[in-house]
């Protein structure tokens, strides 16, 4: 049976999937995976917790404003192509952040590897729509979400691990291994790319608008809290991050190839979608940012503890994302839109009971259960919402468009933790930022029971046996 089409096509499929998986679960991860290993290069590199934000944040800047080109690049230049180029150069950046000698060397590292990064997640979110269809497809989607929101949460643990047990730098170096373990299956993909539009062109005016609006704005957000708001260092960048962004949107409503079409927006389900991101993973960044350092700052939970301990969340998201997306794909997103970001802030408002002496289990661990119940009722309805509004020829710039949305949206969580916390965290500000946490969730709530729609047919489906997804 193996020379038959069908297998022929169910072997494809099981590759696509596994090259998605790998390439978006690694520049995922390395959003969030240096979250616990922050008070070990502090110790090491010092700079406080302005650089601790600034090597977070400078990873998601540049990945955050160059991932919306990198969708361009990606229906131009073919998908699996520009795979290629974001792995090599995320291996090779990820050697220069574990090589890094000084708190500017590393953010330098971890802004490069962002670029590199921004060429991995639209394309391959957009080889998955190019090859799966109807039901097939929400499952694939909710497996690629599951593994990939999986990489957020599950993130602390590996870093705590890495720390503890050898040092900081190696969350780095493991970033060689699965990008080396997918190149030979990446390469049997080539002749899925398609030929490169004519006439094509790359929106370089917006790409520098886009970085220099968020740079500002990121900046002052972060220097605010050592230099108050009153200081120039901080309003003037503010100031020209405004006006960067608003050139931007006013550069993206008029070019004839825009990275960004806001045309999009008025499609219902991506729009109000969009918006939904905004607050779910500026929730999800937020939130365990904050909670991570807590945990080992002010707890004195070593980092591997502290990762443990928050890897309910993880298991739950694995084992029910998956099915959550073939539900959606049945009946709808939109109630598994509202409801899941509804549990996801119950989780956080729970923990409001934290205090010291730490009681884990009766203190943090409801809160994270219920919060991975809602994590995983959410990421892949929202995916399969977004992506299922726009043709199949812009999977490309429609997935960057939304993993931009939610990279910068976790970009300015954490930009504002400060803010939130004070300069330094503490028990009243863990309590703050869960709160704040727990309103950005119902916000994402609110916006998807009034803006997504299911299709004509999804919400009044009937469960049957026999259209379960193998």
């Amino acid at each position: 049976m193996s020379g038959t089409p069908a297998a022929a096509l169910s072997v494809l499929k099981r590759r696509v999937l596994f090259v998605a998986i790998i390439a978006s679960f690694i520049a995922f991860l390395d959003g969030s995976v240096v979250n616990l290993a922050l008070p070990a290069i502090g110790r090491e590199l010092g700079g406080g917790l302005v650089v601790q934000q600034w090597v977070v944040d400078a990873y998601l800047l540049t990945l955050g404003a160059l991932i919306l080109v990198a969708g361009s690049l990606s229906d131009q230049f073919g998908r699996v192509r520009v795979l290629q180029w974001g792995l090599a150069g995320f291996t090779a950046t990820s050697v220069l952040c574990g090589l890094a000698w000084s708190g500017e060397s590393l953010i330098l590292a971890r802004g490069l590897q962002g670029v590199a990064g921004a060429l991995l997640v639209p394309s391959s979110l957009a080889l998955i729509v190019s090859v799966f269809s109807g039901p097939a497809q929400s499952l694939a989607i909710g497996r690629w979400s599951a593994w990939t929101s999986g990489a957020i949460v599950a993130a602390p643990l590996l870093g705590g691990l890495s720390v503890d047990l050898w040092t900081w730098r190696i969350i780095f170096f493991l970033n060689v291994v699965p990008a080396i373990a997918v190149w030979p299956v990446l390469l049997k993909l080539r002749e899925l790319d398609l030929a490169r539009t004519p006439g094509g062109r790359i929106d370089v005016i917006g790409t520098i608008l886009a970085v220099l609006g968020l740079g500002g704005a990121v900046y002052a957000l972060i220097a605010r809290g050592s230099m108050g708001w009153g200081s120039p260092q901080v309003w003037l960048p503010l100031a020209a991050g405004a006006a960067g962004l608003t050139a931007f949107l006013i550069h993206e409503a008029r070019t004839p190839a825009p990275m960004m079409p806001l045309r999009l927006f008025a499609v219902r389900n991506f729009g109000w979608g969009n918006i939904a991101t905004t607050a779910i993973y500026g929730a999800l960044s937020l939130g365990f940012f904050v909670l991570g350092l807590f945990l080992q700052q002010v707890a004195g939970l070593r980092a591997t503890a502290a990762g443990f301990a928050l890897l309910p969340s993880t298991l739950i998201l694995l084992l029910l994302s998956s099915r959550a997306g073939a539900l959606a794909g049945r009946f709808g997103p939109r109630w598994f839109m509202t409801g899941g970001p509804l549990l996801c802030a119950s989780g956080f408002l729970l923990m409001l009971t934290i205090g010291l002496p730490l009681n884990y289990v009766g203190q943090v661990l409801p809160g994270l259960l219920v919060f991975g119940l809602g994590l995983a009722v959410t990421v892949a309805p929202l995916t399969a919402a977004i992506l299922g509004a726009v043709d199949p020829e812009e999977a490309g710039i429609g997935s960057a468009v939304n993993n931009a949305v939610a990279r910068i949206a976790g970009l300015v969580g954490i930009a504002v933790a400060g803010v939130i916390t004070g300069p330094a965290v503490t028990t009243s500000g863990l309590h703050n930022t869960s709160a704040v946490t727990a309103a950005l969730f119902v916000v994402g709530a609110v916006c998807s029971a009034v803006g997504i729609r299911n299709r004509p047919g999804e919400a009044k489906q009937a469960p049957d046996a026999s259209s379960q997804p193998g």
